[in-house]
């Protein structure tokens, strides 16, 4: 049977798999590491040490006898007779420096369990018997990693796996447009069916914002793609939650609202309905009949910092479902190609022409997001072409170069500068992701309770970006167990260690009265406005999964609907949260 991508089975998610331990030499070496097992497949990781550095890898996996099929994600798989599996480099992890330790998820489907009996690296056996001894892989020299795991994680107080299934419960709830058949948010129907751009082009679908109504595309394609790197990187965090399903879903219902809105080369619709409209109405989505115009920028008008993020978004898309869905994969990379082309080709900032979107998500330049792009075309297509262009753009916008204070929607500097330091492994990206992970972790201002607090807005949200940003680094080699204990730090105080849990839906007191208006409706047809808005009384829908915006310096905080800023939600505050959520849950 073909190796394919086909997504995690379903009754993963219905019958809780159990954690397994695995048998055999490459089990007791750990090179092998079971994660969970179901009637017919497994999630795995294979885990590898480079002793020298490498420009290209390739691992010869062994199993005992047939699987009925097998995917990963962070190689490219073949095989001719279903038992000996060859694993050549993605792309984006063919370099790796001396001493790097890398994890491969995979999932394994078979009608009876297989064991690994052998794996080789480049020739080299690692474990059990078939590989010839040669010597070490060689290759051009590559910067060492500052410091790999050397430490197992203590034990998890919270149940990550829960805020993980309850993060993507957050996203159903805030999708616009026709719902699925399958949809889980029982209080959620269709809406804003009548989204329309200029000429009458379908704009339905995608995310509304934050506890409003609006559709701003400048932060639903930044979530998207943090999300997707997310269930890219840390796939097996998801597989092992039983959430990889879910999570393509989540990211897809956002890239198909940007495959939509794209109606020309140089015609992006970036935004629907207006802010102080939509403002202007408290209630359910369902009910609103307010005009919701479409805003788009063109080549006149143009946009690169938005034409740049939804690039981005796509090109990791098209990553994500290489394997599972090719034809969406390339569909999605078709557009990102274009999307870029109009970015760098045309340049100026999105509200500048989309002026009501500079009242709520102004952009401070886009110079980060041309150079995303291009890494993460380049991530999706090995074409040196992006590489060099990301390359240039660190050269023409000297600010990528700097220690970046945060990792937002609209500061993508610390992202991209991870990504070109895993596709590259030049030392000097790495040094600047060092440079903020250690400024967050040593430096950066904290409350008394031992949170990083970085702005007022969306305090955790804050929180939840950095965390994911040095799990990131600590997976690529980077001062591991430091990075990796500090994410898992700045989570507990989230999940529970400030003294109350943060997340809708989950925990020791969590917030009932979350700044949303749909969750804060009574079933129809009972009315619903502005009483809801101020009533003391907890929302009558829980909105799972959403992390509001949090405390502040002090770590004071009230569950107060009127507070916007403490008790908003919004996708981008969920997005790199319930990343560095599934980072944690690789690590186990």
């Amino acid at each position: 049977m073909a190796v394919t991508g086909l997504l995690l089975p379903l009754l993963a998610a219905i019958f809780a798999p159990e954690a397994v331990s695995a048998t055999g030499a490459c089990a007791q070496k750990g090179i092998i590491d079971e994660h969970t097992v179901w009637n017919d497949g497994m999630t795995a990781n294979l885990n590898i040490k480079f002793p020298s550095a490498v420009t290209s890898w390739q691992v010869k996996m062994t199993f005992d006898h047939a699987l009925s099929d097998f995917e990963t994600w962070e190689a490219v798989a073949s095989t001719t007779d279903n038992v000996v599996y060859t694993l050549d480099n993605a792309p984006f992890d063919g370099n790796q420096p001396a001493g790097a330790e890398l994890s491969i998820a995979f999932n394994a489907y078979f009608s009876s369990k297989p064991e690994v009996t052998s794996v080789t690296l480049n020739g080299v056996e690692q474990c059990g018997g078939g590989g010839t001894t040669l010597p070490p892989p060689t290759g051009p020299t590559q910067p060492q990693p500052t410091g790999g795991p050397t430490n197992p994680p203590s034990p998890l107080p919270y149940d990550y796996q829960e805020v993980l299934e309850k993060s993507l419960l957050f996203y159903e709830a805030q999708r616009s447009g026709p719902l699925p058949p399958d949809n889980r948010i029982p209080w959620r129907g269709d809406s804003a069916m009548n989204d329309r751009g200029e000429n009458g082009e379908d704009l339905t679908g995608g995310y509304y914002d934050a506890g409003d109504h609006v559709k701003f595309g400048f932060p639903m394609a930044a979530s998207m793609t943090v999300m997707a790197w997310g269930a890219i990187d840390f796939a097996n965090g998801y597989a092992g939650a039983g959430q990889s399903d879910y999570v393509k879903q989540a990211v897809k219902w956002g890239t198909d609202f940007f495959i939509k809105a794209h109606v020309g080369d140089t015609d992006f619709y970036g935004q629907c309905g207006n802010g102080d409209a939509d403002h202007a109405f408290w209630g359910r989505a369902e009910d609103m009949n307010m005009d919701r115009p479409g805003y788009k920028i063109t080549a006149g008008g143009p946009g690169s910092d938005l034409a740049g993020e939804t690039a981005a978004a796509l090109a990791a898309a098209a990553v994500l479902f290489k394997d599972s869905d090719p034809g969406y994969s390339d569909t999605c990379l078709q557009h990102a190609k274009q999307l870029f082309e109009f970015a760098d080709g045309h340049r100026g900032k999105y509200q500048d022409s989309i002026w009501d979107a500079g009242n709520f998500y102004g952009s401070s330049g886009y110079g980060d997001e041309l150079a995303w792009a291009a890494a993460w075309i380049y991530r999706a297509t090995n074409d040196q072409t992006y590489l060099d262009k990301a390359k240039g753009f660190f050269q023409e916008f000297s600010d990528l170069n700097g220690r970046p204070s945060e990792f937002s929607w609209d500061s993508k500097h610390a992202g991209v500068q991870l990504l070109m330091y895993q596709l590259t492994g030049d030392s000097s990206y790495g040094s600047m992701v060092t440079q903020f992970c250690d400024w967050v972790k040593n430096e950066a201002p904290r409350s008394p309770k031992g949170m990083v607090y970085l702005n007022m807005w969306g305090s955790l949200r804050h929180v939840g970006n950095v965390a994911f940003i040095c799990l990131g680094a600590a997976k690529n080699g980077l001062n591991s167990d430091a990075y990796n204990d500090f994410a898992i730090q700045q989570l507990n105080y989230i999940l529970g260690d400030g003294g109350r849990s943060y997340v809708v839906g989950f925990g020791n007191n969590p917030p009932v009265r979350a700044h949303h208006a749909g969750a804060s409706c009574p079933d129809a047809p009972a009315p619903c406005g502005w009483d809801q808005l101020h009533t003391s009384e907890p929302n009558p829908h829980v909105l799972y999964g959403a992390l509001v915006g949090g405390p502040d310096q002090d770590d004071a905080y009230e569950d107060n609907r009127d507070d916007y800023i403490k008790n908003e939600v919004a996708c981008d505050y969920n997005a790199g949260f319930q990343g560095a959520i599934a980072g944690v849950l690789s690590l186990y």
